[in-house]
């Protein structure tokens, strides 16, 4: 290794227990390396901070306080084992104690299950990853060719793991590119990071530019300076305003000049949505994934799916029964046994492996002709350290929601590409980061963000919004966009109905609705606030119609920044005799959750309401635009405005609403 290499190495080793202390914050004379070796030590401290609090909910409670904070499922019941997707074993489990609390549980989670029966010190477990999770039943997918011996035991429980392999790609990817001299990578880094500035264009390859005649003004701008970046190409897609149908015709003009292409999000959804845009164009569309990671659309995508329609596939399925079959015999072999048959064992032994080596190459070589013929290559940024792409090269990677993206998570791909294309909005949701000491000292800054400060001349903001009424847009626009946001003459006056108003806020303060901070989570809530929220919504429903409303299949989002508010307003939503016949036209979940959806109706409950006028979170007012733009034709808020106003944009936003007349305090009600 490079002496240079050795020192980076030797440095990064020691800070593997980070001492805040000595961190100093970026400064804009770093070195591109140097910026890579503070992000790798901000990283460590992220690991940190989210290993302690594995530790702490997980490791470090017993069995039934687990249980209680949601981390484990103990006691479940094996309900069926199958063989799903990929001939993988599956297996669905119950609880049979139906505690009424939030779990951690979710699809793609990667869980532990275990047994407590065997009455030896040490737990036997399987690791397995979520398919999906319904109250009281969780269906796995198992690693591992076979169900445990155990399984039938009893005694059975399922705990949330610790994600270790997400932190190891990113270090692994940090390091390459430290490392990386003489090459596209060291290139790629200097452009991003260092003093190397992008060339202006790149000469057209082969291929038809015919854009697509749905895109206005600004998305062809911004298919056009894509296919003319020769290093990188920022589109900045703020609300509505077709960010993925610009980037998804980028990608299929880039296929058309370089035959194939590399697709990644930091989340799974975000990813199905664009092999779903990109399948419907008929390009010829691999999703690389765990089979329970990935939507029941996406599914005919993956990689496992499209193995067992390969040709060859029915050889492969052939070889590998033949070689169980001659496994299992080899297995009859008893420990007591004479001289031949210990030689039958090892020639059924050494025919099983010649078998299993044969079912392999095979199996490889199915893989290699799919991955080949693949047009657009679909992941997450950590699914490209996948080991089937592995050596894998790409002229271009597209990076979806990468104002949502880690920088270390980024570096993954662009190990693999010699030019990148970013789309995001970094005037929404940045990535979620565990240690605040690391979000302060830098992780919370995107390359995505970094590269739009560094090449405006590379950056298309997309202008013409397709989403909200002229009301809605106004102020997210003025207050995030610069006021370049334009409203789409079919959206622009759209209301939910003539004699609605586009926007309510309805002010709490004064009347005592006092926020409480929940003992066990450390989320917030109001629940005075929350009656007041669904009580608003009754009366709309009421003024629209229930059977107007499921007519029509209006949509309504109910949403707040507090995990625990969420959880009083969907226990009242429940009870409301209005609401539950619309239950399949409300969604209820955080502001978190909501980012890249939206609804016809939007009410927001903003929860923070205390004498000291402290919002807390909410002070990340990139939350709050996600919020407001969510919403198409009706928008309500509920707040306390002598809390929130304390903070600059709040005041601004509630002055505003009120020079809109869109303004109410509660006494007027």
């Amino acid at each position: 290794m490079n002496p240079k290499h050795l020192n980076i190495f030797r440095s990064l080793n020691n800070s593997s227990n980070v001492n805040t202390n000595s961190l100093q914050p970026e400064k804009p004379d770093m070195t591109s390396i140097d910026q890579l070796k503070h992000t790798y030590q901000l990283l460590q401290l992220e690991r940190q901070a989210d290993l302690e609090q594995y530790r702490q909910k997980v490791l470090m409670r017993a069995l039934h306080e687990r249980a209680k904070e949601g981390v484990t499922w103990y006691p479940v019941r094996l309900l069926r084992d199958y063989i799903g997707t990929g001939e993988r074993v599956i297996i669905e489990v119950e609880k049979t104690k139906l505690l009424d609390q939030p779990h951690s549980f979710q699809s793609g989670k990667v869980v532990s299950v275990f047994t407590n029966a065997s009455g030896k010190p040490e737990k036997q477990y399987v690791t397995g990853i979520v398919n999906y999770v319904r109250e009281s039943v969780m269906t796995i997918t198992l690693n591992g060719d076979d169900l445990p011996d155990w399984i039938d035991d009893g005694m059975l429980g399922v705990d949330v793991m610790f994600d270790e392999v997400t932190y190891r790609e990113m270090e692994y990817a940090l390091r390459k590119t430290m490392e990386a001299e003489d090459n596209r990578l060291a290139e790629l880094r200097e452009i991003l990071l260092g003093k190397l500035h992008s060339s202006a264009s790149r000469p057209p390859e082969k291929g038809n530019r015919q854009l697509a005649a749905v895109l206005n003004e600004s998305q062809q701008q911004a298919v056009k300076k894509i296919m003319e970046a020769p290093d990188v190409a920022f589109i900045h897609g703020p609300p509505g305003t077709g960010k993925t149908t610009t980037l998804v015709e980028a990608i299929r003009l880039t296929i058309l000049e370089e035959r194939q292409v590399l697709v990644c999000t930091p989340s799974n959804a975000a990813v199905d949505l664009l092999v779903e845009k990109l399948s419907n164009l008929g390009l010829n569309t691999l999703r690389i994934g765990h089979p329970a990671r990935v939507t029941q659309q996406s599914l005919s995508k993956t990689l496992d799916v499209k193995i067992t329609e390969h040709p060859h596939f029915g050889e492969l399925r052939s070889l590998r029964r033949k070689m169980e079959t001659v496994r299992q015999q080899a297995n009859q072999f008893k420990r007591n046994f004479g001289r031949f048959e210990r030689e039958q064992r090892n020639m059924l032994r050494d025919e099983a492996k010649s078998l299993k080596a044969d079912a392999d190459t095979l199996e490889f070589y199915i893989i290699t002709d799919l991955i080949n013929k693949a047009e657009a290559i679909c992941c997450t940024l950590t699914g490209t350290a996948h080991s089937v792409l592995k050596g894998k090269k790409f002229k271009t990677v597209f990076i979806d929601e990468a104002g949502q993206a880690l920088e270390p998570a980024c570096w993954i791909p662009l190990l693999k590409s010699q030019r990148v294309i970013f789309a995001g909005d970094h005037c929404q949701l940045p990535p979620t980061i565990k240690s605040q000491e690391a979000a302060r000292q830098g992780l919370a800054k995107t390359l995505f963000e970094k590269g739009i400060e560094k090449f405006p001349q590379h950056t298309s903001m997309l202008q013409v919004q397709y989403r909200m009424h002229q009301a809605i847009m106004e102020f997210p626009s003025h207050y995030f966009y610069h006021d370049a946001l334009i409203a789409h003459e079919s959206v622009r006056h759209e209301l939910l109905r003539p004699s609605e108003q586009p926007i309510d806020f309805i002010d709490t303060a004064g009347c005592g609705y006092t926020e409480k901070q929940d003992p066990e989570t450390g989320s917030r809530q109001n629940e005075e606030e929350a009656t007041l929220l669904i009580r608003l919504v009754e009366r709309l429903v009421e003024s629209v119609g229930a059977v107007a409303w499921q007519e029509e299949k209006i949509s309504m989002g109910i949403i707040s920044p507090y995990r625990a508010q969420v959880d009083i307003i969907q226990h009242l939503a429940e009870r409301s005799e209005i609401l539950e016949p619309l239950h399949s036209f409300i969604s209820i979940n955080t502001v978190d959750a909501f980012q890249g959806q939206e609804r016809d109706v939007v009410a927001i409950s903003f929860v923070r309401s205390n004498e000291k006028s402290e919002v807390g979170f909410l002070g990340d007012i990139r939350r709050t635009n996600v919020a407001i733009t969510r919403a198409r034709k009706k928008l309500i808020m509920v707040g306390d405005s002598a809390t929130l106003a304390a903070h600059p944009f709040y005041a601004d936003f509630i002055s505003y609403l009120q020079s809109k007349g869109f303004y109410t305090s509660v006494f007027s009600l």
